[in-house]
């Protein structure tokens, strides 16, 4: 809690407008001479114990105010002092319980301005050296409520069925393996910069804006590329499920109740700013806008499930700064946001079930292997242990099950897919969550046929997981590969055309257009360089397919072409080809996935240096 304490000739409110955390039943006006003003902003640490937190505060108002010999004293909230604010119901529990402390003192008189209203106020400050006095509030652990002890129990369920001994799994040299240590806690590499930091700059995809804060980027052509590709997949797959896209603002009113208490569950890792008289937040997902328009819309259980998606350009979370690295962990970032309003328990069960089987399906067609983790509480898992075997035998890989003793988050049961980096840590990727709380807090209600009011079950699912992590995963699965590619719908050179010499390079270019036209990103290499310096530098931009063309090529029509993903190392894999094979090659690896073209210039020696 934060206390401005100023010793006041006259102070004077009066209450204007309400916000949607209005406190009722006040009194609109009042004043108060010779008295102590005490603006004061309950925090989110407040909650843990508030009434430790009202018994401090009320303790150094009484010393302040018989220090400065007054008696009168008025409660001012004033949000203004923190940037961690505690829920409205705790803030004015809190005010209350100082107002009531103060009165207990006989010779006191205590005034309140109400909460959650905007006011104009006048004040008068004496100018004497203890006239501006703050305080800084923490509530104290020995005297908190004493907390429940959450009991996490971790095992593996194998497709068949079997529960093991997670420490087993542990000991083995596989990407469940290294999910498994993780959760557990087990020591993992320190101090190692992960394989696509260097990787994201030298292959010009993104790059640190050193003009934003820490965590947001820039992207270069390539990497954009690559981003846009990703989201057109997710969409694609989205629509396929009957999801319905929407787009939201970034940015919430914290003086609504709903977003409040939505927010005040991520304590400090918020953007919050001011924006006039009103307290505002960057989005930390899409929740805020699509339950805002779950609340508004007439829902019939006869149109659920109901699926709404936003591509979340941009989520914001104010993550450490010394944690912020690469694409793993970032301030702002791109988050593929899905969630369905069910029927009921049975309902979200049969969702997650489908769209667990859609963030499996994604690492299969992004080549980035996945391993998962299953999380429930307690009740739920004696309900349904049967359910969870099943989905473990539909994903067909063991997985790692965390049972929590009680629910502490809005979700009852989540599934968490990762990819492995290179040094063994988990990228987490897609999920999927049962929420049991959101439709209560934003009021999304239907009506059954009897009229009976239900708050359904809202499923939380990111198909992919953010953007950037799925192209760090991308990045970081080269680090292990001998010959390190993106898969060919990703790359954002397709095919790259090398003119032995300048009489070459009009054919080249005129293959180059017809691959284009046929939805193959073709580029030509016509700088003025070596052809092994050419054939060198498509390698170091991963492109899939490299022909070069010379008096032969240009006679015969028949291309040698070298195919990265079937080389090795220090033997790169040639295979003669028409045009017309080349095209079918490509086509064959790309089928059904998006397509979009170049975003750099055809030719080579129209590209710029980024880096």
């Amino acid at each position: 809690m934060r206390l401005l304490l100023i010793h006041s000739d006259h102070i004077e409110y009066e209450a204007r407008k309400k916000t949607k955390v209005a406190e009722e039943d006040v009194v609109p006006k009042d004043a108060l001479d010779e008295a102590l003003a005490v603006f004061c902003a309950v925090e989110s640490v407040d909650e843990e114990n508030i009434g430790d937190a009202v018994r401090q505060a009320a303790g150094e108002i009484i010393t302040t105010a018989r220090q400065l010999g007054t008696t009168n004293i008025m409660i001012y909230p004033y949000a203004h002092l923190s940037s961690d604010l505690a829920s409205p119901e705790a803030a004015v529990s809190a005010l209350r319980g100082i107002e009531e402390g103060l009165a207990g003192e006989d010779d006191f008189v205590v005034k309140r301005a109400p909460f959650g209203w905007y006011k104009a106020f006048s004040l008068s400050c004496k100018g004497h050296p203890l006239s501006e006095l703050s305080r800084t509030i923490v509530p104290g652990e020995a005297a908190a409520a004493p907390k429940k002890e959450i009991q996490h129990e971790f095992f593996v369920f194998t497709p068949e069925g079997e529960r093991k001994d997670a420490a087993i799994y542990a000991e083995e040299n596989t990407p469940l393996a290294s999910l498994i240590r993780k959760e557990l806690g087990y020591p993992g590499p320190e101090g190692v910069e992960p394989v696509h930091v260097d990787l994201m700059r030298a292959k010009e995809l993104v790059e640190y804006e050193p003009r934003s804060d820490v965590g947001n980027l820039r992207w270069m052509p390539r990497g954009k590329l690559i981003r846009d590709l990703l989201a057109d997949y997710v969409l694609a797959r989205v629509l396929e499920y009957g999801g319905m896209p929407v787009e939201t603002p970034v940015m919430y009113d914290l003086g609504d109740q709903a977003i409040a208490e939505h927010a005040a569950k991520f304590g400090e890792r918020q953007y919050r700013f001011k924006s006039g008289n009103r307290d505002m937040m960057l989005r930390f997902a899409a929740c805020f806008g699509m339950f805002s328009i779950m609340h508004d819309m007439h829902i019939s259980p006869n149109t659920l499930p109901m699926k709404l998606y936003e591509l979340s350009t941009y989520s914001f979370r104010h993550e450490q700064k010394g944690e912020v690295i690469g694409l793993k962990r970032l301030r702002a970032f791109t988050m593929p946001d899905m969630h369905t309003l069910c029927r009921d328990a049975d309902g979200a069960l049969a969702a997650f079930e489908e769209q667990l089987a859609i963030g499996w399906k994604s690492g299969e067609d992004l080549e980035t292997p996945l391993v998962g983790v299953f999380r429930c509480t307690r009740d739920f898992f004696d309900q349904y242990e049967l359910w969870v075997k099943g989905i473990v035998a539909k994903s067909g890989v063991p997985m790692l099950i965390e049972v929590l003793s009680e629910r502490t988050h809005y979700w009852i049961a989540k599934a968490d897919l990762a990819a492995i980096d290179a040094q063994g840590r988990p990228i987490e990727n897609p999920t999927v969550q049962i929420d049991v709380e959101s439709a209560d807090r934003f009021d999304i209600k239907y009506y059954t046929p009897e009229g009976m009011e239900v708050h359904p079950p809202i499923l939380h699912c990111s198909p992919t997981g953010s953007i950037e992590r799925v192209i760090c995963a991308l990045l970081e699965k080269t680090g292990v590969q001998e010959v390190p590619s993106f898969p060919t719908w990703l790359a954002p050179t397709q095919v790259r055309l090398v003119p032995v010499a300048e009489r070459h390079v009009c054919f080249a270019e005129e293959i180059s257009a017809r691959l284009n036209a046929a939805c193959i990103r073709a580029d030509v290499d016509d700088r003025e360089e070596s052809v092994n310096k050419k054939v060198r530098e498509a390698g170091m931009d991963w492109a899939p397919y490299v022909a070069v063309i010379g008096d032969q090529e240009a006679e015969t029509g028949r291309l040698t072409v070298t195919i990265r993903k079937l080389s090795e190392k220090k033997k790169p894999y040639k295979e003669m080809m028409s045009e017309d094979e080349l095209i079918q090659a490509v086509k064959m690896e790309t089928a059904g996935k998006p397509f979009r073209p170049l975003y750099t210039p055809r030719l080579l020696s129209q590209k710029p240096r980024f880096i």
